[in-house]
């Protein structure tokens, strides 16, 4: 094994050394962080994510400003050379990530569409872009270089935010095309045999563990079609990268032994909800457990009126619990058309009709309906969600722990070797006081392989 730096956050990673030869001073680091939409205009609802729930004094915590300045500090230490970002809003970009232009990041690129998009930052004085970026399906492939360096020293760096949910058909395709990209990069960059030479790293979020497809092809090297996961074959034939080498899981590339736990840490630490949340053996298709139907009773008797139901001011009442204010939210709007909301127009898009919602002054919203707002909150998957609601109701889920999972990863290939790894760890739930979104960073120093 080669021997690794193993750096602990809070702590900064390593420089290219000022002397010495070339090819053995150069050197880049990355940085690759899930830091949680919504940033400051996209979405409301940020502080349902934590849990326990931020009591009044305290909810400024979940606010962007004061999210957006742990990232500026964390980021500012760590040092990285790029930093990749996902779930960046491309509505409030300019402004929410100004901070980076402070901290000398200069350089930037957005991925050119969708709400939840990749971001990749660099100093422009000390990297320039080979060749302009490639944007693949929920991946930013960019090529770095140093001012006025030859061609073929570039550094290619894929930012990745893959399919979350049971999507492991896309997630496989979206890496395989990411990694053929990156090839075809190499070649218009005229990197001499490039399924060798070619100096490669992947990151971001992958929405999936070391049992997931998108994982296996990067570990593996290649995936058929009896690779199965979620109960659906994730490709129809085989697919190979198209390197001589699998790629290095970078964060399994430290000695360990030393530790009680000798595998990296997870990334996402959060609490662990789905237990109690739904039936067993329900994961494709969740139903809401008993324990949580006998829960929402509870609370729809606690918000009926004296003839036991719930009209338009009592689900008002509930809705301004949960959402601080009314007319937002999917809560809102399922209870609205349970209640007999027809939208006029109805051809108009999703987008659209979702303003003009409204909860009809006669309408009433019974138990079965009630539970039924839930259960499609639960189809949605979001459990932080029902999680937070459930709390400020008044009948809160067990503690049950945290759930815990690596799906925030980072990989080289053979022609690169890391120099050291900065894990970040946290035993509490994020989002939190110190942890502004529910993903850790991953970050690594990389030195051409000799």
């Amino acid at each position: 094994m080669v021997l690794v730096k193993h750096l602990i956050s809070p702590a900064t990673l390593p420089k290219s050394p000022s002397v010495g030869p070339p090819i053995l001073a150069e050197q880049i680091s990355v940085l690759s962080y899930n830091i949680l939409l919504p940033n400051s205009s996209d979405g409301w609802w940020n502080y349902k994510m934590y849990n326990p729930p931020l009591p009044k004094d305290l909810q400024y915590q979940s606010s962007w400003d004061y999210r957006k300045d742990l990232l500026k500090e964390r980021i500012e230490l760590v040092g990285a050379d790029i930093v990749c970002f996902q779930e960046v809003s491309p509505d409030s970009f300019s402004s929410d990530f100004a901070f980076m232009l402070d901290l000398g990041y200069d350089g930037v690129e957005l991925f050119k569409k969708g709400r939840f998009r990749p971001a990749t930052f660099w100093k422009t004085s000390q990297w320039e872009l080979g060749v302009p970026a490639a944007h693949k399906d929920r991946c930013l492939v960019t090529a770095f270089r140093r001012p006025n360096e030859e061609q073929q020293n570039n550094w290619i760096v894929c930012n990745c935010h893959l399919q979350a949910g049971k999507q492991g058909p896309r997630r496989v395709r979206q890496i395989n095309e990411a990694v053929k990209g990156a090839m075809t990069m190499a070649r218009k960059l005229k990197v001499p045999k490039p399924e060798e030479q070619i100096k490669l790293i992947v990151c971001g979020d992958f929405n999936g563990g070391s049992e997931c497809g998108a994982v296996r092809l990067l570990e593996d090297g290649f995936i058929d079609e009896t690779f199965v996961e979620d109960g659906v074959n994730v490709s129809s034939n085989l697919k190979k990268l198209p390197l001589s080498q699998p790629m290095v899981d970078v964060p399994s590339s430290v000695d360990r032994s030393s530790f009680a736990d000798n595998h990296p840490p997870p990334t996402m630490v959060v609490s662990e909800l789905m237990s109690n949340l739904m039936e067993e053996a329900t994961y494709d298709d969740p139903i809401l457990s008993n324990s949580m139907r006998e829960r929402l009773e509870r609370i729809y008797k606690k918000f009926s009126n004296s003839s036991g139901i719930m009209t338009k001011q009592e689900v008002e009442h509930w809705l301004e619990t949960i959402n601080l204010r009314l007319n937002r939210g999917d809560e809102f709007r399922s209870a609205a058309k349970h209640m007999g909301w027809v939208d006029p127009n109805p051809e108009d898009s999703y987008e659209v009709q979702k303003y003009r919602v409204q909860i009809p002054d006669d309408g009433v919203l019974t138990l079965e309906q009630f539970t039924d707002v839930y259960q499609q909150e639960l189809s949605r998957g979001k459990f932080w969600g029902i999680s937070h609601d459930m709390a400020v109701l008044g009948d809160p889920l067990p503690d049950d722990g945290v759930f815990e999972a690596r799906y925030d990863r980072m990989y080289c290939s053979a022609a690169l070797e890391p120099v050291a790894v900065l894990d970040t760890v946290s035993k509490v739930s994020c989002p939190n006081s110190n942890e502004p979104s529910d993903h850790l960073p991953v970050a690594a120093t990389f030195k051409i392989k000799v």
